[in-house]
């Protein structure tokens, strides 16, 4: 089976996420699925790379499924070149009929490439770990939430939130701080599983973007100095690094939604199964 990643982050961004030690977005992608697939075959396109040629329409036929990590371009912004390009893949993704899934920034640009609205958040920014995402109505009795529990929180980074759904397009999950947390959008010949907050980190990924993104969150008051910047980060990877530790992952409020994969990677799975797997 064949796959292609589409990671949008530029050489900078992703130099600077080396810089921290985090695996790249698209990696990241790759890796869940080759734990559930080990055998599948995957492309990871660098989408904001000058000079990288986009597939067509009839490649993009090609391959089983379409997977979108998450990205720090803002799909509003269509004078930005790099936005162009992910507005067409994703467009042509939809017209090619091959299953699509991804995170955070994926479920932006499947709703808006498909008529719906993605605005700057009034809150700001939702980051580290969403807190009580729980099921919709629809979401309860869709198949990307088989086996899921019906409330759960998930690792997130994101300060955009879709505002306006599309015609066909559906809301599956939500929570106090951001009311679209995942999304079925149909359009044209295809069908698009997205959701918020991101299946593919764990707790070190998590930390290093933490630290990749310390100015920023400090100075949105995130932590009052490096120092705490630093005690943080260092808990969630303690925590990684040893499970059993009780007294830390209460204090940081770490359940096994957070921990174990089959239940943060669950999502992805019935993608797998009811949207790739089920055509093979």
């Amino acid at each position: 089976m064949k796959f292609l990643i589409l990671d949008g982050y530029s050489k900078e961004s992703r130099h600077q996420f080396d810089g921290v030690g985090m695996m790249l977005a698209g990696k990241l992608y790759q890796k869940m699925l080759h734990s559930h697939l080990p055998n599948a075959e995957s492309n990871i396109l660098y989408t904001s790379d000058e000079g990288t040629v986009l597939p067509t329409l009839e490649e993009l036929k090609l391959y089983d499924g379409i997977l979108w990590p998450g990205c720090n371009l803002t799909v509003y912004h269509e004078q930005d070149e790099r936005v162009q390009r992910m507005i067409t893949l994703a467009d042509l993704g939809f017209e090619s009929g091959t299953p699509q899934f991804g995170s955070c920034w994926a479920a932006q640009i499947a709703v808006h490439v498909a008529g719906g609205k993605v605005e700057k958040h009034p809150k700001g920014r939702e980051m580290g770990v969403a807190r009580k995402i729980y099921l919709t109505e629809a979401g309860k009795s869709h198949p990307m939430y088989n086996n899921k529990p019906p409330v759960f929180d998930g690792f997130i980074s994101h300060d955009d939130e879709i505002t306006e759904m599309p015609k066909g397009a559906v809301v599956l999950a939500s929570n106090d701080f951001t009311s679209v947390q995942a999304v079925e959008v149909n359009y044209k010949n295809g069908s698009f599983w997205a959701v918020q907050y991101h299946p593919e980190y764990d707790l070190k990924e998590m930390a290093r973007l933490i630290v990749a993104r310390e100015e920023k969150l400090t100075s949105e008051g995130y932590f009052n100095s490096h120092d705490d910047m630093v005690s943080y980060t260092n808990t969630l990877e303690l925590i990684a690094n040893d499970p059993s530790r009780k007294d830390l992952r209460w204090m940081a409020g770490i359940d096994d939604d957070l921990i174990k994969s089959d239940i943060r990677q669950c999502e992805f799975v019935n993608w797998l199964s009811f949207e790739v797997l089920k055509n093979n």
